[in-house]
């Protein structure tokens, strides 16, 4: 197993490499110059080229993506913004926390919306409160995410004035962006947590231990549930790293000082060093959240594990 992991983690570098490169390579064919983007319509000739030059510009494509591979998995530098001109590493390790808060309080909530509705809805298939959070659910997974955080805003924050409409300065900060980004994502492991559960529920073994008098209680959750979780955790890490990514939307609508609000400001000014390092940050969480699916599968079901022990 622990073979397994490091290979795993060496997979990781091949990825990013790969990211990295093709972010790079769509800032690069971003119209706009960033030099006068940074000097203003009203920079002379001069100062343009000069601009150009300490930004690296003047070089060929790949020199300057070489460059930049070779001082991150070297120096472990992200450079320097060109917007700030100050280390994107100082305007990006504060946002990573804020990003990794939301998106872990937004799957703490869908799990808790998803799992325990889901399987409600399985053991009471066809009933009226089956039939309403398959509605509820199919509604709220097409809604647009930023409609529905402007939704959200209009509702709670300037019709009932009970929370704000942006920012973090306190915990009721977190409690829109958390439904905004969890409720999509907890309707989808409701829905997910239904089906794997009236596939389990239905099976030999579940009438099995009913025809044993084994409780109802004791079938569903000790044993159906447990076979049905894995489908369910593999769309819980995609879900997470949907959040992940997804965030630049709730982000940007609840002003929240995020990742994925500094992509997007980023992009704006044309700032390749800032992106390129955001979304690789975003890409290696993402794959790490995959590898612990991984892991999870491995603890959840002894023949997985079985499997990494005898061929790693």
């Amino acid at each position: 197993m622990i073979r397994y992991v490091g290979k795993r983690i060496l997979m990781m570098i091949p990825v990013l490499i790969g990211v990295a490169l093709i972010i790079y390579l769509i800032m690069a064919m971003m119209p706009g110059d960033p030099a006068v983007r940074i000097l203003g319509n009203d920079a002379g000739p001069d100062a343009l080229a000069a601009m150009r030059e300490r930004l690296g510009l003047d070089k060929p494509f790949m020199s300057r993506f070489l460059t930049y591979m070779g001082n991150l998995f070297i120096k472990l530098d992200f450079g320097n913004s060109w917007r700030t001109n100050q280390s994107v590493w100082k305007d990006l390790a504060p946002r990573i926390v804020v990003s990794l808060k939301l998106a872990l309080i937004s799957m703490c909530f869908a799990i808790l919306i998803g799992v325990p509705f889901g399987v409600y809805s399985a053991v009471k298939q066809y009933s009226f409160g089956d039939n309403l959070l398959r509605v509820f659910s199919t509604i709220l997974v097409a809604v647009p995410t930023f409609w529905f955080a402007m939704l959200l805003i209009l509702l709670f924050a300037l019709t009932l004035h009970w929370l704000p409409s942006g920012g973090t300065s306190n915990w009721t900060g977190y409690i829109l962006p958390m439904i905004t980004c969890g409720g999509p994502t907890g309707c989808s492991l409701l829905r997910m947590t239904r089906s794997t559960m009236l596939e389990e529920i239905r099976q030999d073994y579940v009438r099995t231990a009913r025809a044993k008098g084994v409780p109802n209680q004791k079938v569903i959750y000790k044993h159906a549930l447990r076979n049905a979780l894995l489908p369910v955790i593999s769309l819980i890490g995609s879900g997470f790293s949907f959040i992940i990514g997804g965030s630049v939307i709730s982000e940007s609508v609840f002003s929240i000082a995020g990742v994925g609000s500094l992509i997007i400001l980023s992009i704006n000014t044309i700032d390749v060093p800032t992106v390129t390092a955001g979304v690789i940050v975003v890409a290696f969480f993402y794959a790490v959240v995959m590898l612990i699916v991984d892991l999870t599968y491995a603890f959840i079901d002894p023949r997985i594990r079985a499997k990494y022990t005898r061929k790693v």
